[in-house]
């Protein structure tokens, strides 16, 4: 850990620092209140009642859900995940810092933190109820509470609206809302719908790819709105990540799961190339995943685009040269069955009814490629995570890219060990040499700057950072 307190470290820099995503912690008993006093006035007693017997409704200081009432057997036959616990801080000021909105603002100073956008904590589960009516009155009352208990503190602090999208007309309705009547200036998209198979089980739906729906009107509405979108959706739960035993198990890497789905979605599916003006911000991953996809991209695209992929065409085999390697190198069982293994070489392989995979992408040229990737996806990184220093090796990313990571404190869960000793551990990339001062300053306000001001130049203006945005804007 640096030797300097945070607050020494922001006075020793020439420039301020936006946290890219923090977090509330929403106090229920008076959150609670709010919330179903809005309910009723919106969808009467019968939806107060609903919600109250929703399952996983808030994240609570209880283990969640069904699981803590089954026996360790009943886990196991129905391998539930195991889900989030103890994930609140305990040290008594920083968990009432969580809480207390004019306590966090009073405190950015001693965190070094000159600008927060703030995501929600509890209420995440909020955007995931299954009855439509009711996750669009609930997420409805929550925007309308978050906006409210934010609102004396927009020098400092931002909340996030948050959006859902089972469908692309619940979240232009929300959208328009939080836009209009709630003057909201960055959005938390549901980046994944799990949507039910007719065989019980279900598939993730990243939005922009292989879709149930069409979000184009999603997207159009962003940039009408000026609203940049981030997501913040978890993986646990999927795949491997269902351990009935280990929350550790379930939540390292499911982030980065999520955050690749919906990034490799948005990209494959086209939407950065038919939206130009939007950027996309994937939270709490990291960025280690996004160089590895990057890498992934590119090598698929240089082997496998339009032109390319016609050098893999089976009908280009030369059968008889392969016959002849096979009579003289092949074993007596292989030269048996050469009659079989001619006749199905011959048949070949049916021709797929779309060759060309990437295009969507609208890409030429891996320069093109690189283009619709680095510049529109920013990826939110956490102050202990190394691999922001690979998002700035232009010699190891192909192309000379160097990605879009932007510091994202984290404050309010669990791993924050203290809300002061974040831009602390943050710095200390620079201290042993891994980010030089310039690629510090662009991780710590550059591209939080840039992807929260990309629809809207306005963002920061009335904020303590105003003149500082201004200035990366008009570079």
């Amino acid at each position: 850990m640096s030797q300097q307190t945070s607050a020494e470290i922001r006075a020793g820099l020439d420039h301020p620092i936006v946290d890219a995503d923090g977090h509330y912690i929403e106090l229920l008993p008076v959150f609670m209140e709010y919330f179903f006093d809005y309910v009723k006035e919106v969808g009467g007693s019968d939806a107060v009642a609903d919600l109250a017997r929703t399952e996983g409704l808030f994240y609570d200081d209880r283990v969640l859900g069904v699981w803590a009432s089954l026996s360790e057997a009943e886990r196991r036959e129905r391998w539930l995940n195991r889900p989030p616990f103890w994930a609140l801080p305990v040290e008594t000021l920083d968990r009432a810092t969580g809480y207390l909105p004019r306590l966090m603002a009073s405190r950015l100073d001693e965190f070094g933190f000159d600008y927060a956008v703030m995501f929600p904590t509890r209420a995440l589960p909020l955007i995931s109820i299954p009855h439509a009516e009711l996750r669009q009155i609930a997420i409805r009352a929550f925007n309308r509470y978050h906006a409210e208990v934010f609102s004396e503190f927009s020098d400092r602090m931002t909340p996030v609206a948050v959006i859902p999208t089972h469908t692309p007309e619940e979240a232009i309705a929300e959208l328009e809302y939080v836009g209009t009547e709630l003057s909201a200036k960055t959005v938390m998209l549901n980046g994944i719908v799990h949507r039910p198979l007719p065989n019980g089980a279900t598939r993730t739906d990243t939005l922009g790819f292989d879709s149930a729906y069409d979000y184009d009107p999603v997207w159009q509405k962003l940039v009408d709105l000026k609203l940049a979108p981030a997501f913040h959706t978890s993986g646990q739960g999927w795949g491997s990540r269902r351990s009935p035993t280990s929350y550790i198990y379930n939540h390292i890497g499911s982030f980065a799961a999520s955050g690749e789905a919906v990034c490799k979605g948005l990209l494959m599916g086209g939407v950065t190339s038919r939206f130009p003006e939007l950027r996309f911000a994937l939270m709490e991953g990291g960025v280690g995943y996004a160089c590895n996809l990057y890498a992934d991209l590119v090598s698929h695209w240089e082997k496998r685009n339009a032109q390319t992929i016609q050098d893999l065409d089976p009908a280009k085999l030369d059968i008889p040269g392969l016959r002849a390697l096979f009579e003289e190198w092949g074993d007596e069982r292989t030269r048996a069955a050469l009659p079989t293994i001619e006749a199905q070489l011959v048949a070949g392989e049916p021709t797929p009814p779309r060759l060309d995979e990437f295009e969507d992408v609208a890409a030429e040229t891996a320069e093109e490629l690189r283009d619709l990737f680095v510049p529109r996806f920013y990826f939110g990184c956490e102050a202990d995570d190394p691999m922001v220093a690979w998002a700035f090796n232009d010699r190891l990313n192909p192309l000379g890219a160097t990605l879009r990571p932007m510091f994202s404190s984290d404050v309010g869960h669990w791993d924050v060990p203290a809300m002061n000793g974040v831009l602390c551990e943050a710095y200390e990339l620079v201290e042993d040499g891994h980010l030089d001062s310039d690629q510090f300053r662009a991780f710590t306000l550059d591209n939080a700057v840039r992807f929260y001001a990309s629809l809207d130049p306005d963002f920061f203006v009335g904020t303590r950072v105003e003149s500082d945005a201004k200035a990366i804007l008009e570079s």
